[in-house]
């Protein structure tokens, strides 16, 4: 696992360095997209260098992290058309080449199956985008979620309704109590994962995912398992790490060719 601190606006570009390296490298490359705050910055920056400087995703194909349950098709707060305002509709992905679980499907099981098939079907996610909770989810992967687990219906928090609830004009009521989640085993199959944390709420879960020991109590700390991880995060986000001094000084002394 490597922790990168640094400023929000330089944690954007590095995200956007790794994507860009392997778009270029591979135009057919598959990319893991989030939603939340944590990743708009690298959007931002995404399209940024698709207008400036012709990065294409037109052979990409691209898989959500999960959805809402019962929100209807057209709701803004509903994550296939968060990605297609923030991401997909900027830049020249494919129709079709982003995919999410269908939580308005009749059969949400079957949807979940579908799901994780079409996810091996294309090869596997080459670079996951991630951001964590207060409690330390990933995804919607809520504390107590099995390890090993994959694509399926879970119940939001009441931590994780109340901290959703600024999408909603503040409103707890209005967030959905359901919705279908990548598992922790589907996230940790994906080739590469990118973790972005900014703010000093989310400095405990940040301490427990580097730092604490591996918990269903804390899900992204299955994330120590991986074999290629990049924590990016901000000085406040970083306030609670207690090798902060020496993460500083091993991405200072990286070579500049190995990038993340």
């Amino acid at each position: 696992m490597e922790v990168v601190i640094a400023p929000g606006p330089t944690l954007a570009r590095l995200a956007a360095d790794a994507i860009e390296r392997l778009l270029r490298a591979r135009p057919q490359t598959v990319l893991g997209l989030a939603t939340g705050s944590s990743p708009l910055a690298v959007y931002d920056e995404l399209v940024r260098r698709h207008d400036e400087a012709g990065l294409s995703f037109a052979r990409a194909r691209a898989f959500m992290l999960d959805e809402y349950v019962g929100l209807p098709a057209d709701h803004p707060q509903r994550y296939r058309n968060v990605i297609e305002s923030e991401i997909a509709s900027r830049v020249d992905l494919a129709p079709g080449a982003v995919q999410g679980p269908d939580g308005n499907a009749e059969d949400l099981v079957a949807a979940c199956a579908a799901f994780e098939q079409a996810i091996a079907d294309a090869g596997g996610v080459d670079l996951q985008l991630l951001g964590i909770g207060t409690d330390g989810h990933v995804a919607f992967n809520e504390p107590g979620s099995s390890l090993a687990s994959r694509t399926r219906i879970k119940t939001l928090t009441r931590q994780t309704r109340e901290d959703n609830a600024r999408f909603f004009d503040d409103d707890v009521s209005q967030v959905p109590t359901h919705c279908l989640t990548q598992g922790l085993a589907t996230i940790m199959s994906a080739r590469h994962l990118v973790l972005l944390a900014q703010g000093r709420g989310k400095a405990e879960a940040v301490h427990q995912l580097v730092e604490g020991p591996v918990s269903a109590m804390w899900p992204a700390t299955v994330l120590q398992h991986h074999p290629h991880v990049t924590v990016l995060v901000d000085d406040a986000a970083a306030s609670r790490l207690q090798l902060a001094d020496y993460y500083r000084e091993t991405y200072a002394a990286k070579p500049a060719w190995q990038g993340l």
